[in-house]
This record gives C-alpha cells, structure tokens and sequence, in this order.
C-alpha cells in the first residue's frame, strides 16, 4: 500500500508538470507574433495545429499504452515534453515554429492519456478515487505556471522564462518516474485485438458526454470576459475575473472532489455536478449585473470541476476494453471540445447574443446530467 501511495502522489506530480507548462506557455503567446511578423489569424491556425496534434497523437496513445503500459509511455512522453517550450520559443522560422507547435501538442496529448490511465492505476490499486485532485493538481500547475512564468518572463526574458520553466518540470519528472505505480498489465498482445479506433458505442458515447462537459468550459475560458465587458459593463482590467472565480472554484472542488465522490458515488457526484454548472450557466444568461454573473460563473466552476475526472475514470475501467483504449477515446473526443468551443461559441454568441449562449451551454450539461448512469464504471476503481 505504501508504493501505491507513493505512486498516488508521483502522478499527481506529472498532471502538476503537465499544468504547469500549459501555464507557462499562455504568456508567451504575444510575444510570438512580433518575433514571426504574424497576426492574430495565423496564430489561432498555429494554436489550431497544436490542439490537432495533441487530438492524433491521443488515437496511438491508447495503442501504446495496451502495448507497453502507462508508466513508459507516460515518462518517454512526461520526458519529450520538457524541452517542448524552449523549442517552441527558439524557433527560427515560421515553418519550424509550426512543427515545433504540433510536437508540443502530440507529445502533451500522448502524456494526458497516459497519466489519466495511471491514475485509474492508482485508483484501482488504492480501492477509492483519486482523479479528481488528480485534475487539481492541474489546476495547481496551470496556476504555478501562469503566475511564476509571467514572472519569470519579466525577469529572465522570454528564452530564460522557457529555459527555467523546463528545469523546473525535468526535476520533477525525474523525481515522480522512480515512483510511479505499475498496475496489473494486459499482455502486449491484446493490443492487436482492438482496432484504432474501438467499435463499442458506449465509448463513443461517453466521449460525446466528456465534449458535453468541455465545451462550457472553453466558453466561459475564451468568451467570458468579452461578455462581461460587453453586456454588463465591466471594465476591462476586471473582465478576467469570470474566469479567474471559475477556475478557482474548480481548483477547490477538485481537490475536494474524490472525498464527495468516495462518499456518494460517481453517478449521483455526476448528476448533481451537471445540474449545478447548468444552473449556473443559465443564471449567468439572466443576470442583471455583474456581481451576479461573477458568482455564476464560480459557481460553475463548483459543477464542472468533477464531471471529466469522472468521465475519464470511466473510460479508463470500461469492461471489455483496455484502461488505455477507453481512455485515449474519450479524451480525444473530449478534448475536441476545447477546439470546438471558441469558434463555434464565437458564431453563436454573434447571432443569439452571450446570453442566449450561456443558456445553450446549460443545455450541454443538462444532457451529461441525462448520462450519469453511464459513469457507473468510475466506481469499479477496485477491480484488478
């Protein structure tokens, strides 16, 4: 028990590296457009090719970790990953700039399945849930990385930033690898009885419920503050709050998250979740002010929180179907959301208004409360 632990907390360090340079990395996104002579639109298409490359890298991640197990796969790729930011900001060239961009994305992909499938790992080998704060020290990385790479960038430039933040990220993968925990594996053959991409309707399903719970989150992550400024008035040094309130209150309830769902199981934590970001989505489309719609948005991030820790959960104890198989499914489907959201929540919110929009989203959760029952995989982290 006490190795489990230890792997419980190693893997708590890689989603923590793993947050941490996606924070690090969001400052140093202006600065690449006078270094390259590029505008807005050609970087939104070079972020586009980072979120496509991270979507195909997650078709193979499930294939590799059938084959060779999560822990190799999750420190060949937690490793790739490290010199990822300095390669990015050394680039030459546009040409370079655009591969390096999508190897940034298809090695971070790679790793999000991997340490979501040795966190169902852990989970099994514990008997009892530690995915949602394993999201949570996710959170905790994207926060780290934000604040002390911004700081970093002001005083070491924008090469010395990617330099440090890599330094910081290998120490800690070198510290987390030794302990991760190896769960029982399926023998390497089994990965030749399944096709890249798995026939079972569920799976697909649960990844459409996954997308369900993604996309409001990237809407509230990109549209948030314009609505605020926009229809309610806000001034534009404050309108990053409706997103600072939410993901702060998701960082709590994700740390919270595993005790709420040990106690009442991943089905109901599912549908009460749901239920409370749809509320939330829907009081933001009617609120009178921004006070209101302040608290609507932390208060979504309270519902959202455990909603894809726990979808992941089930993906990854699926019967009939490998953790990785399951999980490399669900998240590339899921993860689609965060691409989907800014352009399509952009064409709406132009024609019905933000309000009319928000209202649509609690629609999407509203559906995922609908699919709670098909969760109920999440609290098989017992079997072998």
């Amino acid at each position: 028990m006490q190795s489990v632990m230890r792997g419980r907390w190693a893997v708590a360090g890689m989603f923590l590296v793993n947050g941490m340079l996606m924070g690090a990395w969001a400052p140093q996104i202006p600065l690449l457009l006078p270094r390259h002579d590029i505008g807005e639109a050609m970087m939104g298409l070079l972020i586009l090719g980072l979120g496509l490359g991270a979507i195909a890298a997650m078709l193979f991640a499930g294939r590799l970790i059938q084959r060779f197990g999560s822990v190799p796969v999750l420190i060949l790729f937690a490793a790739g990953l490290v010199p990822v930011l300095p390669a990015v900001i050394f680039a030459p060239s546009l040409p370079l700039l655009a591969l390096a961009m999508m190897a940034f994305g298809a090695l971070a992909g790679t790793m999000d399945v991997a340490m979501n499938a040795n966190a169902v790992e852990v989970e099994r080998g514990l008997g009892r849930a530690i995915m949602s704060s394993s999201h949570g020290f996710w959170s905790l990385g994207g926060f780290l990385g934000g604040s002390l790479g911004g700081v970093a960038l002001k005083v070491f430039g924008r090469e010395g930033q990617s330099l440090a933040i890599a330094l910081v990220m290998g120490l800690i993968v070198v510290l987390a690898a030794r302990h991760l925990w190896r769960g029982p594996q399926a023998p390497a053959e089994a990965a030749e009885k399944h096709p890249l991409l798995p026939r079972s309707p569920i799976v697909w399903l649960l990844g459409l419920t996954a997308l369900m719970c993604m996309v409001p989150e990237g809407a509230i992550m990109d549209w948030s503050a314009l609505f605020l400024i926009n229809e309610l008035g806000l001034s534009t040094e404050w309108s990053g709050l409706g997103f600072a309130l939410f993901s702060a209150s998701m960082a709590v309830m994700r740390f919270a998250g595993d005790a709420v769902r040990n106690r009442f199981g991943a089905v109901r934590t599912l549908r009460v979740s749901a239920l409370i970001a749809a509320a939330a989505l829907l009081a933001a489309s009617v609120a009178p002010s921004h006070v209101l719609a302040l608290a609507a948005f932390a208060l979504a991030g309270l519902g959202i929180a455990n909603t894809v820790p726990i979808m992941l959960s089930a993906a990854g104890n699926l019967r009939g179907m490998s953790p990785g198989a399951g999980l490399a499914t669900v998240a590339m489907v899921g993860y689609a959301g965060i691409l989907v959201a800014p352009s399509s929540i952009g064409f709406i919110a132009e024609h019905a208004g933000f309000r009319g929009t928000w209202a649509g989203l609690s629609l999407c959760l509203l559906f995922v409360a609908t699919q709670a029952g098909r969760a109920r995989d999440a609290d098989g982290t017992h079997r072998a």
